[in-house]
């Protein structure tokens, strides 16, 4: 995909110049906030069961300031970019104990002496005012923004988190931004006969995540590939069937099919994309439609080069592909937003209706353990042959 045909949000993400950028960090950290708040008011004293899947919110808000402040804030290499050295002193060191999620295990949140909320919010509005003190000054290479852009996007995840993290919960999450669009009827697939595809993103692509560098030539086979996410009403047939049992947030209840939202059982729009499938359930859904997921490879193909046709962003979808490096990878300051986890999960590409739009990018490659349904995902599927 050109530059020219991503979003202007997703553009300015990774290639605007200071003042967007300064606009992207003030807009996500209100809506950060205000799912924050979400969880205030439906959670006495913010208390969340001890869940892998899970972080209490109020360590989820503090680690957020703490991560803007520890790489923008107190990183002296900030306008080296990607070459920047991750184990550099900082000074201010005492949050660390706290909000490093790299040091402090998971489990161990629930038990820390964490500042209340007010404390957090103020902590936060002087962290974000130093970033934005810091922005003016910063230049406008892509070396000098970097770690703003990197902690703009880690807050963007964050926010997305948070949404799911509240349905599971039954937290209401009133924003109309963040609730699924029905799609229509299945257009007709997509067929491709490219012969190679160039994976991963280009050296001058701004800002990008160490996972999609250095791109790579990869031969590809002629493909035909959906032009759009599964939907309920393609997907529950198959549960219908005895296949497999109805996967999470789903139910039947006297004949009709009910979902689990605002913390309640709704009726299910069987027009929107199937979500919050693990890679199992999409992966048998392929067996019994004698369909098969698409690589990440082709899923990239698709949606880059046919991006009018190719409709992406309702769900996360799962790929064929394990999360692995590209060959002359070289992983970024941040060592643990990619190294420790290439253990052969999957790769999710596209989006879903709970990314912030600066989040949408094509070359963006996620990755969850294939068992994870708590996370907005569903898939597409391939012609077998």
């Amino acid at each position: 995909m050109h530059d020219a045909s991503l979003t202007r949000a997703a553009f300015d993400a990774r290639r605007g110049g200071p003042q967007a950028l300064a606009e992207a960090l003030v807009a996500c950290r209100a809506d950060t906030l205000a799912s924050f708040a979400a969880f205030e008011r439906a959670l006495p004293g913010l208390a969340v069961p001890l869940r892998a899947e899970v972080n209490p919110p109020l360590w989820e808000l503090g680690h957020i300031g703490w991560f803007q402040e520890f790489w923008v804030g107190r990183n002296p290499e900030r306008a080296c970019g990607p070459r920047a050295r991750p184990d550099t002193p900082r000074l201010r060191a005492g949050a660390d104990s706290l909000y490093d999620s790299s040091h402090v295990p998971h489990d161990s949140r629930w038990a820390l002496a964490l500042p209340d909320a007010a404390a957090t919010r103020g902590m936060l509005a002087a962290q974000l005012d130093e970033t934005l003190a810091l922005l003016r000054e910063a230049g406008d290479g892509d070396d000098a923004l970097y770690f703003y852009r990197l902690a703009l996007l880690h807050e963007d995840m964050h926010h997305e988190a948070s949404l799911y993290m509240a349905r599971g919960l039954g937290i209401p999450i009133a924003d109309a931004r963040w609730q699924p669009r029905p799609l229509p009827s299945p257009p007709v697939p997509l067929e491709f006969d490219l012969g190679h595809w160039r994976l991963g993103s280009p050296a001058d692509a701004g800002f990008t995540f160490d996972n999609e560098t250095p791109a790579l030539d990869l031969p590809l086979p002629p493909f035909v590939i959906d032009a759009q996410a599964v939907r309920w009403s393609e997907y529950l047939p198959f549960v219908e069937a005895g296949a497999l049992e109805a996967p999470r947030y789903v139910r039947r209840e006297g004949g009709t099919w009910q979902e689990w939202r605002h913390g309640e059982w709704q009726p299910l729009e069987l027009a929107l994309a199937a979500c919050h499938l693990t890679r199992h359930e999409a992966e048998a859904w392929c067996r019994w439609a004698g369909r098969r997921l698409p690589t990440e490879a082709e899923w990239e193909c698709a949606a880059c080069t046919c991006p009018d046709a190719f409709r992406w962003g309702d769900v996360w979808e799962w790929t064929a592909s394990p999360f692995a490096p590209f060959p002359g990878f070289e992983p970024h300051p941040y060592r643990d937003y990619s190294l420790p986890w290439f253990d052969s999960r999957p790769v999710l590409r596209g989006a879903s209706h709970c990314s912030q739009p600066r989040m949408r990018h094509p070359r963006y490659r996620n990755f969850f353990p294939a068992a994870r349904n708590d996370v907005p995902a569903g898939f597409r599927s391939c012609a077998a042959g």
